[in-house]
């Protein structure tokens, strides 16, 4: 992800790659080269390092890596009231094509009695669910709230751990992660008589990167933390 980019970077209009930082590297070298936003695709067990030391150094930053929970984001928060001039994206998914079956998958989670998320992605993905799959969970759950539904119907009593997957406010997400895919997600909702699937598939890095881009020409102009980039897709 860093190296598509940085490839994306250099070819958009009025972008210049001023620095890359890779594990190991001193991030004072991003003061030394002028960088105005960051673009964090590491780890979810250093991105909170990053993090902190952008906004210390008055660095807007961009952020795809996974792992971010509703603490992580207060905290982000947080620091971010100190440096009322700074902005920081944090997107779960930068594809276009994410974006919208995210909110498709919460407008249609009312409707629906039951509804579950399957995600798939390569075995070198360190975290499971990937934060696309617990975001749509989250937004699918706020939405059936709002509606007076409860959780789906499951009369399971006996299971091997894991087998219904995770439950991420209710809603059940499983993982997969196999060779050959990118990044993959499907929705399931079903009622009696019927069922819905709302899907996505990323086959090349490059579909991720119109939304970095776009990310990182917006964050400069807003202040605090921005979660996802719906707010900046007309």
């Amino acid at each position: 992800m860093g190296t598509a980019v940085c490839q994306a970077v250099e070819a958009a209009e009025g972008m210049t790659v001023a620095q890359t930082v890779d594990h190991g590297d001193d991030l004072a070298s991003l003061v030394e080269a002028g960088v105005e936003v960051a673009v964090d695709f590491t780890r979810p067990d250093v991105v909170m390092d990053n993090l902190k030391w952008l906004i210390d150094h008055d660095i807007h930053s961009v952020v795809g890596t996974s792992g971010f929970d509703a603490a992580r984001l207060r905290q982000v928060e947080q620091w971010l009231r100190d440096k009322p001039e700074l902005g920081s994206v944090i997107a779960p998914n930068f594809g276009i094509g994410a974006v919208l079956m995210m909110q498709f998958a919460a407008k249609a989670a009312k409707f629906f009695d039951s509804a579950e998320v399957i995600e798939a992605h390569h075995p070198r993905k360190v975290d499971a669910p990937s934060g696309t799959a617990v975001h749509t969970a989250r937004l699918m759950a706020q939405s059936r709230e709002e509606a007076g539904l409860g959780p789906g119907p499951d009369a399971t009593q006996q299971q091997l751990e894991g087998a219904r997957g995770a439950n991420v406010d209710g809603i059940a997400v499983h993982a997969i992660r196999a060779e050959g895919y990118i990044a993959s997600q499907q929705v399931w909702f079903g009622s009696a008589g019927e069922n819905f699937t709302i899907s996505h598939n990323s086959v090349d890095r490059m579909s991720f990167m119109p939304g970095v881009v776009l990310s990182i020409r917006k964050v400069p102009a807003v202040r605090g933390l921005t979660v996802g980039i719906d707010a900046f897709l007309d």
